[in-house]
């Protein structure tokens, strides 16, 4: 079964950086569109960054602009999500998400939980102040 894996969260003070890391598994990103979410404690899961199927197309939620980048490595079949300049409010459990690819959507970045089909189980991200 197609399992995604993240890795790299953990306990950074505010302005510090983290990488998180995809890694799938029965499952070929480079023929799929890649999103990161995030969750917090009662909230709901939120839109962090998304990666188009083909090309670099990537899109990102307005909270996290200018300071999150989303990449792909599709030779290790793994996904990232650097995170710099990091705020007590990015504390939250990170989600990466996956779907194949459409042929008629090819530079879509898709931004909704249920566009997704395959999600990982996530990695605990804390802001310090």
């Amino acid at each position: 079964q197609v399992q995604l894996v993240e890795s790299g969260g953990g306990l950074v003070q505010a302005g510090g950086s983290l990488r998180l890391a995809c890694a799938a598994s029965r499952y070929t990103f480079s023929n799929s569109a890649i999103g990161w979410f995030r969750q917090a404690p009662g909230k709901e899961r939120e839109f962090v960054a998304g990666l188009s199927w083909i090309g670099s197309t990537t899109d990102y939620g307005d909270s996290v602009k200018g300071r999150f980048t989303a990449s792909r490595d599709n030779a290790k079949n793994t996904g990232y999500l650097q995170m710099n300049n990091l705020k007590p409010e990015d504390t939250a459990v990170y989600y990466c998400a996956a779907r194949g690819g459409s042929f008629d959507s090819l530079t879509r970045v898709y931004t909704n939980v249920m566009d997704y089909n395959y999600w990982g189980q996530g990695t605990q991200v804390t802001v310090s102040s």
